[in-house]
């Protein structure tokens, strides 16, 4: 029996209107995308110069000059383009997601809506949260790792040959802005999506798709995937694999703690309505027979 606030808004619309209002609804996006990208293409440098903070104040410790350059003629376009790209997405974002979730919410249930526009609001949050961490956390360890392995050309002494001298070698950073660009935005965006694994495994679990039992079963394959992931979303940085490693498995507890909720939520739910019974009934049927086996085996 369906409850009075589990109906459908407008769900009899035909196919064509559907359409339709999908191609309205992704115009929309795609014109607020270039509006924003076309604003941050004007305000590269302000984003740029707050990009590389990270490198210029590891650069300050050493003494060094905050100094990155132009390895090709049109590296600098490249790299407002991409500025202003992403700088683009991010502005528009909130505007898509509204878009996307007034195309889907007519054909949703009132407590579906409930459920799920705390995940919509939830997701941008936890993605910022992520590469505010990479940002302020990880990219001043990661930096500081790699210019560590700078090396200062000895200066001859009186009297000491030349020679002797230009058998030492320097090495120095001379940064390519097209290339720490990268970087940056790799880091950035590898703890952003990171950060997701709470949001998509409580919404799994939500869903039925996943349980808090099953994802402590499998915790020693997500010890060996996030390892996986940490050595592919980061340089071969010993430090911030760790580091990433850490806090990933450490959402993964938290999501294995998120989906028990969820799960005592849905229990007492069907127990108020009535329907927790038979589950249960089921479960204890099913536990005999499972017993039964494990002794033949």
């Amino acid at each position: 029996m369906s409850r009075p606030e589990d109906h459908i808004d407008d769900s009899t619309a035909p196919l064509i209107e559907h359409l339709t209002e999908l191609r309205s609804r992704i115009m929309w996006s795609l014109l607020a995308f270039i509006v924003a990208m076309v604003a941050c293409f004007t305000v590269t440098d302000p984003i740029f110069e707050f990009l590389t903070r990270p490198i210029c104040a590891a650069l300050a410790e050493r003494g060094q000059d905050c100094t990155l350059s132009m390895i090709k003629l049109q590296e600098g376009f490249f790299v407002a383009i991409r500025i202003s790209f992403l700088g683009g997405f991010a502005l528009s974002f909130p505007f898509i997601g509204y878009q996307m979730w007034r195309f889907v919410a007519p054909g949703l249930y009132k407590s579906e809506k409930s459920a799920f526009l705390p995940f919509l609001i939830a997701s941008p949050a936890m993605f910022l949260l992520g590469a505010a961490f990479a940002y302020y956390a990880i990219l001043p360890l990661a930096f500081d790792f790699f210019l560590g392995f700078q090396k200062t050309a000895a200066v001859p002494a009186d009297g000491e040959a030349v020679a002797d001298a230009a058998t030492t070698l320097g090495i120095g950073f001379v940064g390519s802005i097209e290339e720490y660009l990268a970087l940056t935005i790799k880091f950035i965006f590898a703890f952003g999506l990171c950060f997701q694994l709470p949001v998509l495994l409580t919404l799994m679990g939500k869903a039925g798709l996943v349980s808090s039992v099953g994802l402590a079963a499998v915790r020693r394959y997500a010890v060996v995937g996030i390892l996986v992931v940490a050595a592919i979303a980061t340089p071969p940085d010993v430090v911030s694999q760790l580091v990433l490693f850490t806090v990933v498995y450490g959402l993964y507890e938290v999501s294995i703690l998120l989906v028990r909720r969820v799960e005592k939520a849905r229990e007492a739910r069907l127990r108020a309505e009535g329907l927790w019974f038979e589950e249960e009934e089921e479960a204890a049927e099913d536990a005999p027979a499972a017993a039964g086996e494990g002794k033949t085996g």
